[in-house]
């Protein structure tokens, strides 16, 4: 209905309608299509410096990482450097019935997982419970001199590590021993190995670790901690339904990124650490391959041996995957 509106004389004159919005912005969009289902070709087409940019990455990946994954077949060859790689003859799964017929199969199998569990199940939660700590520091500058002395042993190389490790747990003069008062030697001890290397990884990656959980609890909204000490919440309350929520996603992902890794145990300090008397607890896969790859020439044995290492971690990355999903809301492969 037209609404009147009055003139100068005082009558009364019927004020036009509002013309109605133009039909063809709806038009445009309704027919506006998502970026996702878009053909290949205009998403390229409209986006091409992105694309261009990605290239790079790509190539590198598929030069450095794709290219050498031609040379795996030498795990089913009885490979021959002077042969080359086609030229060897095929063996098919020789290396691989040769391996798990080897007494020492399920000794080293046994102690790369053991090894591995160990230290996921006691270093995960560490780099944690630091990062909510240090977020409840409230002293700038005492927080930035904890932040440095939980970092400083990730940037000790491997090598220097083991040989402190080396002189602290001497029998004679070490620093552990003249604290208790007596000489063991610690690392001749197979019982104690896997205490000393997960011990040791906790010390040396577990403040390193905290920096990125550290750069997650930086983007939680302020005003969150602000209305739960309004609503009288306390610091544990705050930590527990504010923080660890916000950590949950970082959380998954790296422990999917470590059950990847399940089998692929740090070969420096296991090597350097290991003595004939350890043996029985320090035997793993990948000094096994240094050994028969490097040490004995035997490059289609170890490439057998890697490329079964390899297959466990796909499928343990699956599997975590999966269980992951199921147990929250996040996914990430």
């Amino acid at each position: 209905m037209k609404n009147p509106r009055a003139t100068a004389d005082g009558t009364l004159v019927a004020k036009p309608a509002a013309a109605p919005a133009p039909k063809r912005k709806a038009r445009k969009a309704a027919k506006a299509v998502p970026a996702h289902r878009k053909p290949l070709k205009q998403r390229i087409a409209e986006n091409w410096q992105l694309y261009l940019l990605l290239l790079v990455p790509v190539l590198i990946t598929i030069v450095y990482k794709y290219g050498p994954m031609y040379g795996i077949q030498i795990a089913f060859r009885d490979f021959k450097a002077s042969r080359g790689i086609t030229g060897s003859e095929w063996v098919g799964l020789k290396w691989f019935e040769e391996f798990f017929s080897s007494p020492n199969c399920g000794r080293m199998i046994k102690n790369t997982i053991l090894l591995s569990l160990y230290s996921l199940l006691w270093s995960f939660p560490v780099p944690i419970i630091l990062a909510l700590a240090l977020n409840q520091l409230r002293f700038h500058r005492l927080k930035r001199v904890v932040q440095t002395v939980l970092y400083a042993p990730h940037f000790i190389s491997t090598m220097i590590i083991c040989g402190m490790l080396r002189i602290f747990l001497s029998p004679s003069g070490g620093l552990i021993n003249l604290i208790f008062g007596t000489s063991i030697d610690f690392l001749n001890q197979s019982t104690l190995f896997r205490t000393i290397y997960v011990a040791s990884g906790i010390w040396q990656e577990a403040g390193w670790g905290t920096i990125i959980y550290l750069a997650t609890l930086s983007s939680v909204d302020t005003a969150l901690y602000e209305a739960a000490k309004v609503d009288g919440a306390s610091v544990f309350q705050r930590i527990l339904h504010i923080d660890l929520p916000a950590l949950v996603p970082m959380a998954v992902l790296q422990l999917i990124l470590s059950a990847s890794n399940l089998m692929n145990i740090g070969f420096e300090k296991v090597f350097l650490l290991q003595t004939d008397l350890n043996k029985a607890t320090s035997d793993i896969i990948a000094v096994y391959v240094y050994e028969q790859g490097i040490q004995h020439a035997e490059y289609s044995y170890s490439t057998a041996i890697g490329l079964f290492n390899t297959a466990v971690n796909i499928i343990l990355l699956i599997i975590v995957s999966r269980i992951a999903k199921k147990a929250s809301d996040v996914q990430f492969v």
